[in-house]
């Protein structure tokens, strides 16, 4: 009679999400698709540390993080819970935004993954599968879009006389003495959110402000001409 081999020990992926709705919708989805791993759902990285030495050791924590909370203190804190201690699994962000400053900011706080809502279910379960076995995933797409805007404005600054700053940069501005946040600024201009912020540190490095107020301040006079005309025009 031959021996049977006993069947391959369960990977433990912990899913953090404070929705309720969403965080049981994302665990049902993964049990399908990802049957060799055991799934465990919790509200907070504080309830799964409560219960984590009744628990199988976990291979890969996936924190799923809403639109607004991806720079918040209460993320910083999550993580932070997450990686205190020895042993600590490595970190997957599951996050709607897809800016790569966002992205780079985030593998600089120690998380080794970052998973775009846009992608297929696949591949977020393989990009689950690489971070648990010691590798790094992010989406290249977004990096490579990055790459070429920054390029881009590069090359245009390089070209640009007179004032220094582009037409799109002079635009840019303009929304800032508005006091218009980046997501404003991109919906009116029709630009990608990231693209705003490549223009806004442009914009600021020329200028050597430390501050969206400082940009106000030191471009007022280059915009005064202009404000007068168009006071003068609509009083006439």
């Amino acid at each position: 009679m031959l021996n049977q081999m006993p069947p391959p020990a369960e990977r433990t992926i912990v899913l953090i999400d404070h929705r309720v709705l969403s965080r049981e919708c994302l665990a049902h989805a993964l049990k399908a698709t990802d049957t060799g791993s055991a799934i465990l759902s919790f509200s907070s990285a504080a309830e799964w540390l409560e219960q984590r030495q009744e628990a199988a050791p976990a291979c890969l924590v996936i924190l799923h993080v809403n639109q607004g909370r991806l720079h918040s203190q209460e993320l910083a804190r999550e993580l932070t819970l997450i990686k205190q201690g020895p042993g600590a699994p490595p970190v997957v962000l599951l996050s709607d935004e897809e800016d790569p400053e966002d992205i780079i900011g985030a593998l600089n706080n120690g998380v080794q993954g970052y998973i775009p809502s846009s992608v297929p279910l696949s591949v977020a379960v393989e990009a689950m599968h690489l971070v648990a076995a010691g590798g790094t995933y992010v989406p290249v797409s977004s990096l490579l879009t990055c790459r070429r805007t920054i390029e881009t404005s590069d090359q245009t600054v390089a070209e640009n006389s007179g004032s220094g700053f582009t037409s799109r940069q002079t635009a840019v501005l303009k929304a800032l003495r508005e006091g218009k946040a980046n997501k404003m600024i991109a919906y009116e201009l029709n630009m990608c959110e990231s693209t705003v912020k490549v223009h806004v540190r442009n914009i600021m490095k020329k200028l050597k402000a430390r501050n969206r107020t400082e940009v106000a301040f030191k471009t007022a006079e280059l915009f005064a001409a202009e404000d007068r005309r168009r006071m003068m025009l609509e009083n006439h």
